[in-house]
């Protein structure tokens, strides 16, 4: 936002920490301050518009009452830029294991800390490059995105609202009018996966609806089932023959795999490698969907390859100093311009690392730690809210499987209307862009009060909510395209 004339359609809202001091203002978009005062007056549609808002039955016993009292908004510029940017960010992470390793996975592996007994397993398939298929966790400042971590995999949460939160947001009368006055427009998220999927397995189903099996791994249904209903009660809307299971029940019939009886033409994987690992005779467990898969009886979307570059420590491999030689003028601006500043902290870092761990100390206000292998902010520590002793402690607890430490990427405070009481309070909010084979599949957000801490995830705080996103015009609303801040 370069311009006055696009400011003055910019509302100011001061940013006060907890200990009442205030920050640098930050802005919000012309679209939130139009929605909360429309939603703020009780003579006006917006006010009641939350009473028009049912969702399906199995995404209501999924999400409950964690939905957030409003959508997030944004220029679709910026969404765009940021979805084009994570695109070749997938291109280059795949690319790591021979740009870094001349294609030796073994040394690639070692570098990430992933051990012999994961490799084997995660590699059962040759180790090349997945599907581009995944969502991305992103900071939002009010002009762009940067990149926290992406969840290059199958077991994606939010596919279930990402679409649909938008759709039923558009629907009620209340908010059509103001949707239609500020062009605000979504993906749907369900449809593109689902074409997606149906796509992928043709080659098995031909022009057939293909059976489409979700599989867990043991016991998942138990922890993650209300959520894989949410999908399949979508993906049936968009005309799949959708089933869920447990890896366990798959059965194989004759060169065919069966889930309770019914042969499947794609395995939705859900259960990640080490979850199998953790099961006696796991890797037998999985070892016919493999050999389905090599046969082309079954699609196995997507193949635990995934996890070569899910895994946290290739954002630090793009980020590392010492390999920008790697990489063309070209994709260096790619990474400086997504990606904070990542480093990959090793086992024992005090002395295998000892000038990483003096800059994590004293950068501590700066940095947040993230185990490398973990996921659902499982482990993750703000340096900004951690004690010295503790924060310290934690770099020298780091495991074998190591952590990355990141620089921390400021976001845009999103003001909610508590329609309860009518106070508007800050949110902190995390950003999910979905990618397929083609492209951007749509955008949902996760919010959590700006008090309530640094980690914004549904498993890790339970005051965590979902909110739709939808995106407008900036440039033609303001006529400068500065104003989308791309």
């Amino acid at each position: 936002m370069t311009t006055d004339s696009a400011r003055s359609d910019y509302t100011r809202f001061d940013t006060t920490t907890t200990d009442g001091m205030t920050t640098d203002p930050v802005t919000t978009d012309p679209v939130t301050t139009a929605f909360l005062r429309e939603s703020a007056d009780p003579h006006r549609p917006l006010h009641t518009v939350l009473k028009e808002i049912s969702l399906p039955p199995a995404l209501a016993a999924a999400a409950g009452t964690r939905l957030l009292s409003r959508p997030l908004f944004a220029p679709q510029q910026a969404v765009d830029r940021a979805a084009a940017d994570t695109a070749g960010v997938f291109e280059l992470i795949t690319s790591l294991p021979q740009r870094l390793f001349d294609g030796d996975l073994d040394a690639y592996c070692r570098a990430l800390g992933i051990d012999e007994r994961t490799q084997k397993l995660i590699t059962r398939l040759g180790g090349g490059a997945p599907p581009m298929y995944g969502r991305t966790d992103m900071s939002f400042d009010g002009c762009r995105f940067r990149l926290l971590e992406f969840n290059i995999a199958s077991e994606l949460g939010g596919i279930d609202r990402a679409g649909t939160l938008p759709r039923l947001w558009a629907q009620a009368p209340s908010f059509a009018s103001f949707a239609a006055e500020h062009a605000l427009t979504y993906l749907d998220t369900g449809r593109l996966v689902a074409e997606t999927l149906r796509a992928a397995a043709r080659p098995v189903a031909g022009g057939r609806t293909p059976v489409v099996a979700l599989l867990e791994a043991p016991g998942g249904l138990a922890k993650f089932g209300a959520v894989w209903e949410a999908v399949a009660e979508l993906m049936r809307t968009e005309e799949l023959d959708f089933r869920v299971g447990e890896v366990h029940a798959v059965r194989s019939r004759g060169n065919r795999i069966t889930l309770h009886g019914t042969a499947v033409d794609l395995v939705l994987r859900c259960f990640c490698a080490e979850e199998i690992l953790a099961e006696p005779g796991g890797a037998a467990m999985v070892e016919p969907l493999f050999q389905a898969h090599e046969q082309g009886t079954v699609v196995l979307w997507t193949p635990l390859e995934s996890y070569l570059f899910s895994n946290k420590g290739a954002l630090a491999l793009l980020s590392e100093p010492g390999l920008r030689d790697r990489f063309s003028t070209d994709e260096l601006a790619l990474i400086d311009r997504l990606l904070p500043w990542t480093r990959s902290l090793p086992h024992q870092a005090r002395t295998s690392a000892p000038d990483l761990f003096a800059e994590c100390l004293d950068r501590q206000d700066e940095l947040i730690l993230k185990p490398r292998a973990q996921y659902g902010g499982s482990g993750v520590l703000a340096g900004w809210e951690t004690p010295a002793d503790q924060w310290r402690r934690a770099l020298e607890s780091v495991d074998a499987s190591g952590a990355v430490v990141q620089e921390r990427a400021h976001t845009r405070p999103e003001p909610v209307l508590d329609p309860a009481t009518g106070r508007t309070e800050d949110w902190r909010t995390v950003w999910s862009l979905f990618l397929t084979p083609d492209g951007h599949a749509g955008t949902y957000a996760r919010a959590l009060p700006a008090h309530a801490g640094a980690v914004v995830g549904m498993g890790a705080d339970q005051r965590a909510c979902t909110a739709g996103v939808f995106t407008y015009e900036a440039a033609a609303r303001h006529g400068d395209t500065s104003a989308a801040g791309v």
